[in-house]
Protein backbone atom coordinates (compact mmCIF):
# COMPACT_ATOMS: atom_id res chain seq x y z
CA UNK A 1 0.00 0.00 0.00
CA UNK A 2 3.34 2.30 0.72
CA UNK A 3 2.89 4.63 -2.06
CA UNK A 4 -0.37 5.40 -2.43
CA UNK A 5 -1.53 8.70 -2.79
CA UNK A 6 -3.13 10.65 0.53
CA UNK A 7 -6.26 8.85 1.36
CA UNK A 8 -9.64 10.34 2.99
CA UNK A 9 -11.67 7.62 4.63
CA UNK A 10 -14.90 8.02 6.51
CA UNK A 11 -17.41 5.74 7.97
CA UNK A 12 -20.63 5.87 10.03
CA UNK A 13 -20.48 4.01 13.18
CA UNK A 14 -23.33 1.74 12.87
CA UNK A 15 -22.75 1.22 9.09
CA UNK A 16 -22.22 -2.87 8.41
CA UNK A 17 -18.56 -2.05 7.08
CA UNK A 18 -17.18 0.26 9.78
CA UNK A 19 -14.77 -1.85 10.98
CA UNK A 20 -13.56 -3.11 7.17
CA UNK A 21 -13.01 0.65 6.34
CA UNK A 22 -11.55 1.54 9.98
CA UNK A 23 -8.71 -1.09 9.14
CA UNK A 24 -8.54 -0.01 5.39
CA UNK A 25 -7.37 3.09 7.02
CA UNK A 26 -5.16 1.56 9.67
CA UNK A 27 -3.22 0.06 6.94
CA UNK A 28 -2.81 3.07 5.00
CA UNK A 29 -1.10 4.66 8.07
CA UNK A 30 1.09 1.47 8.68
CA UNK A 31 2.79 1.82 5.04
CA UNK A 32 2.96 5.67 5.25
CA UNK A 33 0.26 7.12 3.35
CA UNK A 34 -1.37 10.39 4.50
CA UNK A 35 -4.74 9.52 5.87
CA UNK A 36 -7.35 11.18 7.51
CA UNK A 37 -10.18 8.76 9.10
CA UNK A 38 -13.54 10.18 10.82
CA UNK A 39 -15.74 7.71 12.31
CA UNK A 40 -19.40 9.62 12.14
CA UNK A 41 -21.22 8.58 15.18
CA UNK A 42 -24.33 7.20 15.55
CA UNK A 43 -24.47 7.65 11.43
CA UNK A 44 -26.03 4.08 9.39
CA UNK A 45 -25.18 3.57 6.27
CA UNK A 46 -26.66 6.48 3.80
CA UNK A 47 -26.88 8.29 6.32
CA UNK A 48 -25.61 11.46 4.32
CA UNK A 49 -28.15 10.65 1.41
CA UNK A 50 -31.67 9.61 3.41
CA UNK A 51 -31.37 12.51 5.47
CA UNK A 52 -29.06 15.17 4.50
CA UNK A 53 -30.95 18.31 5.81
CA UNK A 54 -29.50 16.57 9.59
CA UNK A 55 -26.92 18.26 11.36
CA UNK A 56 -24.32 15.24 10.98
CA UNK A 57 -24.86 14.62 7.74
CA UNK A 58 -24.40 18.43 6.87
CA UNK A 59 -21.08 18.05 8.68
CA UNK A 60 -19.95 15.26 7.04
CA UNK A 61 -20.76 16.86 3.57
CA UNK A 62 -18.66 20.27 4.40
CA UNK A 63 -15.75 17.88 5.60
CA UNK A 64 -15.75 16.23 2.60
CA UNK A 65 -15.91 19.36 0.66
CA UNK A 66 -12.91 20.90 2.58
CA UNK A 67 -10.48 17.68 1.93
CA UNK A 68 -11.55 17.74 -1.92
CA UNK A 69 -10.27 21.85 -1.67
CA UNK A 70 -7.07 20.72 -0.24
CA UNK A 71 -6.60 18.38 -2.17
CA UNK A 72 -7.38 20.33 -5.43
CA UNK A 73 -5.27 23.21 -4.15
CA UNK A 74 -7.69 25.32 -2.34
CA UNK A 75 -10.76 27.10 -3.05
CA UNK A 76 -12.41 26.81 -6.86
CA UNK A 77 -12.70 29.97 -9.04
CA UNK A 78 -16.50 31.71 -8.52
CA UNK A 79 -17.82 33.15 -11.26
CA UNK A 80 -17.20 36.98 -12.76
CA UNK A 81 -19.72 39.03 -11.29
CA UNK A 82 -23.09 37.21 -11.22
CA UNK A 83 -22.41 36.15 -14.97
CA UNK A 84 -22.64 32.68 -14.27
CA UNK A 85 -19.55 32.37 -16.31
CA UNK A 86 -16.13 31.02 -15.11
CA UNK A 87 -13.82 33.25 -14.17
CA UNK A 88 -11.76 34.34 -16.75
CA UNK A 89 -7.57 33.09 -16.09
CA UNK A 90 -5.22 35.03 -14.81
Amino acid sequence: MSGLPPAYVDVGELEVFRDECARYALRLIEAGVSTEFHLWPGAFHGFDGVLPHLALPRRAAREQIAVLRRALGGAPRRPASGSGAPAPEA
